[in-house]
């Protein structure tokens, strides 16, 4: 069987959440759940280092507004990442291009990291922190359990993903206008830092 679906699963999931998915697929790998996990997400040194940022990921993203400053960090990091394992997995069961692989893990992964940044700036307009806390849980609890299901019925977890994908993004043009309220929000946020420096600053 093609490793597609299983590509853009776990793209999907790496967009989300990239050290979740690099964490589950090498434990999964190392005993024993699948076959199809490569070595390299397997090593020791792979699985510690996912596993701290991991824990850093949990804390940071269910802060306000520190999370969307760690989503801005990552709109680099969670393409990559997402192609990265695309390219390993395709290479691990030959059924598929590398390449193309890369494209597809890579490609799903922005788009629903930008669904993830995008619902938190609109989030962030709310001042309580309870429903960051909650999007969050829910966020990990759906990567953890779409990327396990997915170990064991791939088509059905890529149409999961597929429709989830789709759904987040039209909730996304739904909350534009949230989205823009949080943009000016932190523009005069940083206009009154800046303010606040040149007062401060020593007369020349």
């Amino acid at each position: 069987m093609s490793v597609l679906p299983l590509v853009f699963t776990s793209g999907w999931a790496t967009g989300i959440n990239a050290y979740a998915v690099v964490l589950l697929l090498g434990l999964f790998g190392v005993t024993g759940v699948s076959d199809e996990v490569p070595a390299a997400l397997q090593r020791t040194d792979v699985l510690v280092a996912a596993g701290v940022l991991f824990l850093i990921e949990a804390v940071a993203d269910k802060v306000p507004y520190v999370d969307s400053v760690w989503d801005s960090v990552h709109t680099v990091v969670r393409p990559i990442a997402g192609a990265v394992v695309g390219a390993l997995l395709a290479g691990e069961s030959g059924s598929l291009p590398e390449v193309a692989a890369a494209a597809v893990g890579g490609s799903t992964a922005l788009m629903s990291h930008l669904v993830k940044a995008g619902t938190r700036m609109a989030v962030n307009t709310s001042p309580e922190p309870v429903s960051n806390i909650v999007i969050s849980i829910a966020e990990d609890l759906g990567v953890a359990g779409l990327v396990t299901f997915a170990i064991f019925h791939p088509v059905a977890a890529a149409s999961i993903a597929a429709t989830l994908l789709i759904a987040g993004l039209a909730t996304v043009l739904f909350l534009i206008s949230r989205i823009r309220r949080f943009r000016r929000r932190r523009a005069a946020l940083r206009e009154e830092k800046r303010l606040a420096r040149a007062g401060m600053a020593p007369p020349g």
